[in-house]
């Protein structure tokens, strides 16, 4: 077998265990959800109490992302994604125990280990694709996240129908039966994993220091990036876990009609992500972000209004009301779908910046933005809670996912302005694009920015390089000091124009 074929296997079985695990990781992480229903009866848990579960579950698959990342970067993913696997077993079989809501609190910390495996696989993943690929890939990987929705479609049918009955050492049917097959699963994987990828694992970040692996994230972009995905992914996340109990409150349906309704929501959050994935290698990952926030902010737009009318109160004293609004089921469950669309589209064409950006760090900068996105998703649920409280109407929890996309579209828009009015300064005056042998374009051409430049198109500034934009061609100017240099994070200029 060739170099080649074999990497080309390789790469493909890391892919395949790698998004398994990550399913079946991601359905324990989010296994709340629907479990939060029966035991906030079962222990009797206000709304808030129940918020706390999910959240702290979120918190752990969050907090460990960064460090998770590095180490997939040192000593390969296969190692991280097997300890992870048998790690988060333990927690998962103890929870089918717990009698009390501290008790339940721990484990529900502990088995929120679980969604650090994210940065594991898109590091491991990175490695082992090359750049014209990286998006897909990733997207793939990504689609994981559908693994929320296992535990909406397992979940009441074994919850239903084991109540009452126990199994094998003592675990009790119902919800509790739920975790512990979780478990079991997890150590069958586990095996899997470590027998079908390949032996010997790829490590880019074998010989880096760790304090070369965290220097880009000083780099403000890291951040920016993460703020889109408390967005995408934080509040995918969130409402992952709220929405069965949103459906049960607010349009009285069953668990099992909750659940389905939900899993229209994760499937093409978490579907399209192959989609995304392709849409950014093929046409740029900024205008996905576009595409993303603009649906977002339509469809959060719609779903935060509450029901209800207007009442005038006429000179006369009379009241009036005007303007009666109500949402049914069914168009909900429409909007609540397209947001889930829009999400999946956006997770991967964050996470398309990264390999761009930052090529020989996608283990740190991975993890501090999928760490950054988890505490966002931890931070989300009982900020619904609260609002809810706060404001006096359910829908809040779409105000807070409004006001959020809003601030990350107004920082996306105001940095692509801002570079490309650094770019091009003798367009800030134009609102389209000026017309032939305009004089004033042709003097801006004429004369260099700089008297160290020579005389030709205006300079392009970005970053802490200089380039030339060509006049005749497209290629990018390079010196013989850095013709052959290496792509870094803070050198990408190409691509901050593209992305």
């Amino acid at each position: 077998m060739s170099g080649s074929s074999a990497g080309s296997t390789g790469r493909t079985r890391v892919l395949v265990m790698s998004t398994t695990a990550f399913t079946v990781m991601f359905a324990v992480w989010m296994m709340f959800g629907i479990l939060g229903i029966p035991i906030q009866k079962e222990l009797g848990l206000s709304n808030v109490e129940l918020a706390w579960v999910s959240a702290v579950a979120i918190l752990n698959g969050s907090m460990w992302r960064l460090p998770a990342g590095m180490l997939t970067d040192r000593i390969g993913g296969r190692k991280v994604t097997v300890a992870m696997l048998l790690a988060t077993a333990v927690p998962a079989y103890f929870v089918s125990q717990a009698t009390s809501y501290l008790m339940l609190l721990v484990l529900a910390f502990l088995v929120g280990f679980a969604g650090n495996l994210f940065s594991v696989g898109i590091a491991w993943n990175a490695a082992w694709y090359p750049r014209e690929r990286q998006g897909f890939a990733l997207g793939v990987f990504g689609a994981g996240n559908v693994g929320a929705s296992v535990t909406k479609f397992i979940g009441p049918a074994i919850i239903t129908g084991t109540a009452g009955a126990t199994y094998l050492f003592g675990v009790d049917g119902g919800w509790r039966l739920v975790p512990a097959i979780y478990a079991v699963l997890l150590v069958a994987i586990a095996v899997l994993t470590w027998v079908v990828t390949p032996h010997h694992d790829r490590m880019p970040g074998r010989s880096q220091p760790v304090a070369t692996m965290l220097t880009p994230l000083k780099d403000v972009r890291v951040w920016r990036f993460g703020l889109y995905y408390v967005a995408v992914f934080g509040a995918y996340v969130a409402l992952s876990v709220s929405l069965p109990k949103y459906y049960v409150d607010n349009f009285g349906v069953d668990l099992w009609t909750a659940a389905l309704l939900t899993a229209t929501f994760i499937f093409p959050a978490s579907l399209l992500r192959p989609v995304g994935g392709w849409f950014s290698d093929t046409f740029g990952a900024r205008r996905g972000m576009y595409f993303t926030f603009t649906a977002m902010l339509v469809t959060s737009g719609i779903l935060m209004m509450p029901n209800g009318h207007v009442v005038i109160q006429q000179a006369d004293g009379t009241l009036t009301e005007h303007w009666n609004y109500s949402i049914g089921l069914v168009p909900f469950a429409i909007l609540v779908f397209l947001l889930g669309c829009a999400m999946g589209i956006g997770k991967a064409a964050v996470y398309k910046h990264i390999p761009e950006y930052f090529p020989r760090s996608v283990g740190p900068v991975g993890g501090l933005v999928g760490m950054l996105g988890g505490l966002g998703g931890f931070a989300l649920p009982p900020l619904f809670a609260y609002s809810n409280g706060w404001l006096g109407f359910a829908s809040s929890t779409f105000l807070v996912i409004f006001l959020l996309t809003l601030a990350c579209a107004v920082w996306m828009h105001w940095t692509v302005v801002h570079m490309l009015h650094e770019g091009s300064p003798h367009l800030s005056d134009w609102f389209e694009p000026p017309p032939a042998h305009n004089p004033l374009i042709e003097a801006a051409h004429a004369e260099p920015l700089d008297a160290s430049e020579p005389t030709g198109s205006p300079s392009l500034h970005v970053g802490t390089t200089t380039t030339t934009a060509p006049t005749t061609t497209t290629a990018p100017t390079t010196t013989p000091e850095t013709a052959h240099a290496p792509a870094t994070g803070t050198e990408k200029q190409t691509t901050e124009a593209r992305a």
